[in-house]
């Protein structure tokens, strides 16, 4: 993952974690953010390994079953269908969790945590004006109504256009990325569709 890609992923993962109007925020509120972020990424390598153990287990239980217990040939067949289905979604899970130890350490680096820190405090001092500009590209929704992750990664994305000068297309595919990893099934389309129509509503206003 490119440094910026983690730096973003840290800041939704703080910015998740602040008051809904929150004050100013010293140097050491932002750092202990990006640190608490970076907690909730080892958090969930623990989780993913336990989740990843009790189902192998439950496979495993399957194939035995499948031995000793299974009353014909179709019930065996079932069994192992079960067991194969459950070991893959185990080394789905172990396939990210591998990844994430990587991505912590390098999230202690001093150019990830001042880009991450760089957007929380941009979005937290132009939140006003973020959610104006998101609030007239959204079509029968509510800002305050989506769920909090697709408003933070929205938030994040309008941010980098507007006031760090990231290239448009950049900021609605790193968006994108984030919301497959974070939002829910059909969220990384919606977020493409909000941007989308947000970009167009920035290049006229600029014009």
């Amino acid at each position: 993952m490119q440094p910026r890609q983690i730096a973003r992923e840290l800041a939704l993962l703080s910015l998740s974690q602040l008051p809904a109007n929150p004050e100013k925020l010293s140097e050491q509120q932002l750092a202990d953010l990006v640190l608490a972020a970076v907690r909730t990424l080892s958090t969930e390598v623990q989780d993913a390994l336990e989740a990843a153990a009790a189902e192998l287990k439950r496979a495993a239980d399957r194939l035995l079953k499948s031995e000793t217990r299974a009353s014909d040939l179709q019930s065996a067949t079932a069994m192992v269908k079960d067991a194969i289905e459950l070991s893959q979604t185990a080394v789905n899970r172990l396939g990210g969790a591998v990844e994430l130890p990587e991505f912590i350490q390098i999230s202690n680096q001093r150019e990830i945590r001042d880009y991450a820190i760089q957007i929380i405090t941009t979005v937290n001092a132009n939140r006003s004006e973020i959610d104006d500009i998101l609030s007239k590209s959204l079509v029968d929704w509510q800002l305050n109504r989506l769920a909090r992750v697709d408003r933070d990664i929205l938030r994040i994305a309008v941010c980098e256009i507007q006031f760090m000068e990231l290239a448009h297309q950049m900021a609605i595919n790193q968006a994108v990325e984030l919301a497959k990893r974070y939002s829910g099934e059909e969220g990384h389309r919606f977020i493409n569709g909000v941007l989308r129509r947000t970009l167009e509503q920035i290049k006229e206003v600029n014009r």
